[in-house]
């Protein structure tokens, strides 16, 4: 029976991270997102084909993806205020994970997604309280490195890349035990690669001095 509803968890959790928001938003508005643009389907080429705020739409949503599906999961897995095992421990993340892969894999764009940013904000704030103030400060970290470069894909690049040494950092501070919490650290990691090898064209973009800043698009998307 736990099996069961694990995977029915697990299941639920790739289906809803599927759900390409970004496109759809676009396609009410007459536009096909993956013919404009980067071609992405996240919310930063939404901000570029719509504007501003119907990007921040798409981003609120996509984090949304994330969080519910995690924080449900985490209910259900903790009712009754049971001890966390590392098994238990083990399908929370996994639950969460595969939120992620939905919007990096969609079934339903022929597994050809987003980079997995805004969703995993989501799990990370639905994985209380063991990914959520790790992943405040690595969403910090983004804003505060998009802020002083005024490139999104660094600001990712830097939340992928601090949220498992924030989580190391937090896990030693709060005296979590890795024995329970190590499937939490090898999600962190895993997370951080996937958001950076989705982002490998944005780095040869920065490389050439060819990637855009923030600014740059979704103002000419405003005004458009």
């Amino acid at each position: 029976m736990i099996v069961f509803v694990g995977a029915v968890m697990v299941a639920g959790a790739y289906l809803i991270g599927s759900i390409p928001v970004g496109v759809l938003l676009a396609r009410k508005r007459g536009i096909d997102l993956r013919s404009v643009g980067s071609g992405n389907v996240g919310a930063t080429n939404v901000g570029r084909a719509l504007g501003r705020r119907w990007g921040l739409v798409c981003l609120v949503l996509d984090i949304a993806k994330g969080l519910v599906p995690t924080a449900a999961a985490g209910l259900i897995i903790t009712a009754g205020d049971v001890e966390l095992t590392a098994a238990r421990a083990g399908l929370w993340v996994l639950v969460g994970l595969a939120t992620v892969l939905g919007h990096v894999f969609p079934v339903t764009l022929g597994w050809q997604g987003g980079k997995g940013v805004a969703t995993s904000i989501g799990v990370g704030l639905g994985l209380f309280p063991y990914f959520s103030y790790p992943m405040a400060a690595a969403v910090a970290c983004y804003l505060l490195v998009r802020g002083l470069t005024g490139y999104v894909s660094l600001g990712s690049l830097a939340l992928a890349v601090t949220f498992p040494a924030w989580f190391v950092g937090f896990a030693l501070w709060r005296g979590w035990s890795m024995t329970v919490c190590w499937p939490l650290l090898v999600v962190a990691v895993a997370v951080g690669l996937l958001i950076v090898a989705r982002h490998r064209d944005n780095l040869a973009r920065l490389l050439r001095g060819q990637e855009h800043k923030a600014d740059e698009v979704f103002d000419r998307a405003d005004h458009e």
